[in-house]
């Protein structure tokens, strides 16, 4: 199954602090955060374009330190929404996979399970389970206990058809909603069956300072 993969890499990082694009970080082995990245699908030979939407300063990085003609450079927008979109104007597969940027410890085994799961159902989404005890809370006081089995943290990689997550993005548009995955396009723009496959890995999304503390 060719694809093509939406890396979206163009937040402000404000709170990761430090000055720099998250992106950029550098972890002891040398390696910085989107090299990581792109390595699980520089390694995976379905994956026949990839899409990095950043900003300037991961532009002229990557620019410089990758040498590979399935990458192509693509500018954020204003919002997620709009950077993904720009990525995905640029896609030529008929699949795509958008995955965050700063999800630098996918596996490649997760990968490949998203991308199986589909023989099921027309999308599929990477999730993880819900340890802990969730609560309703109201005006400061528990209302409930919500049953953790039925919940599940919504992650990336997440798989659509192409046309199908474009013609989402652009009824968003014209009702000015915006989410922060594709999936919840879905569930207000398609009939579409998503698949939900749990990880299997370490598959954190760097946000703070304390999210790479220590690797």
């Amino acid at each position: 199954m060719n694809y093509s993969a939406v890396i979206v890499a163009a937040g402000s990082s404000t709170r990761f602090g430090r000055g720099i694009s998250k992106m950029l970080y550098v972890f002891s082995d040398g390696d910085r955060v989107i090299d990581r990245t792109l390595k699980v699908f520089l390694g995976d030979d379905e994956c026949t374009q990839i899409i990095v939407v950043c900003n300037e300063e991961v532009q002229h990085y990557l620019q410089d330190a990758v040498n590979d003609s399935r990458i192509r450079l693509c500018p954020g927008g204003a919002s997620r929404s709009e950077s993904v979109l720009n990525g995905l104007s640029q896609c030529r597969e008929k699949i795509v996979l958008v995955h965050d940027g700063a999800r630098c410890f996918l596996e490649k085994d997760d990968l490949e399970a998203v991308k199986q799961a589909v023989s099921f159902s027309n999308g599929a989404i990477l999730v993880g389970r819900m340890v802990d005890t969730v609560k309703v809370v109201k005006d400061g006081y528990v209302v409930s206990t919500v049953d953790r089995d039925t919940l599940k943290r919504a992650q990336t990689p997440q798989r659509f058809p192409t046309e199908e997550l474009l013609r989402c993005y652009r009824e968003a548009g014209k009702e000015h909603f915006e989410t922060t995955d594709e999936s919840g396009l879905f569930e207000r723009y398609s009939e579409m069956k998503i698949a939900c496959v749990e990880s299997r890995g370490h598959n954190t999304k760097i946000t703070v300072w304390d999210d790479v503390r220590g690797e």
